[in-house]
């Protein structure tokens, strides 16, 4: 291809990207006729229903160096939501940031005792009013750009709920082997008692249709959240609930970074794990 011809393309490519439509439907349909449909459905590029929303549940604690960024990258994703945040009793100056930016699309509630991530988002998911939920970490550990790929198994229903994996083909930092190792471990013996296949039982993105969540009393206040509803989904029977896995993105961070998850959490997970499998 010679200059004059790149040129012309260029040209062309300009002119289409200029002329793609605003409206979210038309932009779908223009994208599968010139990629086509296999192509953009794995990347994550379908229609979305008319009416549907999509709640997006945010428990926050002492994130004031990420919040605002974080909810900025929410709020850029095209498609209709609303954003719930929990402030976990923050210390710093996230609950000043938090006041900045509520609003219509970003409803905040302040926990007046911090009381962990479960606990937040028990409190989150009962101001939920979207058809699907899912939770996001206050950092920017997770990716939201993700969250056209992890609701599509829901919205093309062949799942109810989705776990994002950062150990199934996308790229991820890295980080600390014993973490990684202890993650390993605890997701296999979540397996083995829930006899689910997983490969990131402790992700963060975990994806719901609102009428599990709204069937499940959960307990957890911590971290243990995690193992909780992992096993509280796979109890489901008659019908039981359809579990997917996305490969997800992931850039982990420090302690010296603001992260929190420890060893103790670990042996509580460990506990949680044993105790919502044979208890409720």
């Amino acid at each position: 291809m010679n200059l004059m011809e790149q040129a012309e393309n260029g040209v062309a490519m300009d002119h289409l990207i200029d002329h793609v439509p605003s409206d979210p439907a038309e932009r779908v349909r223009v994208l599968q006729r010139l990629l086509g449909e296999p192509a953009c459905r794995q990347l994550g590029i379908y229609p979305i229903p008319p009416g549907f929303k999509l709640s997006v549940v945010i428990p926050v604690y002492n994130e004031e160096q990420w919040v605002r960024e974080l909810l900025r990258r929410v709020q850029a994703v095209p498609i209709p939501k609303e954003i719930v945040v929990v402030d976990d009793c923050s210390k710093d100056g996230t609950r000043d940031i938090l006041r900045q930016l509520a609003g219509d699309e970003v409803r905040v509630f302040y926990q007046e005792v911090n009381q962990g991530k479960g606990a937040a988002l028990r409190e989150g998911f009962k101001h939920c009013t979207g058809d699907v939920v899912i939770v996001q970490d206050a950092d920017l550990e997770y990716d939201p750009s993700e969250y056209p790929r992890l609701i599509q198994p829901i919205l093309e229903n062949r799942a109810d709920v989705v776990f994002g994996s950062r150990f199934i083909g996308d790229t991820h930092r890295v980080l600390y082997f014993w973490h990684s190792v202890a993650n390993s471990a605890l997701t296999t013996l979540s397996n083995m008692f829930t006899n689910l296949n997983l490969t990131d039982m402790e992700t963060c993105y975990k994806v719901f249709r609102r009428e599990v969540l709204q069937g499940i009393n959960l307990k957890s206040n911590r971290f243990g959240f995690e193992p909780e509803i992992t096993a509280k989904v796979a109890k489901k029977k008659n019908p039981a609930w359809r579990v997917y896995e996305v490969p997800i993105s992931y850039s982990g961070r420090t302690y010296e970074e603001g992260k929190k998850i420890g060893l103790k959490d670990a042996f509580t997970a460990l506990y949680c794990i044993l105790r919502y499998w044979k208890f409720d």
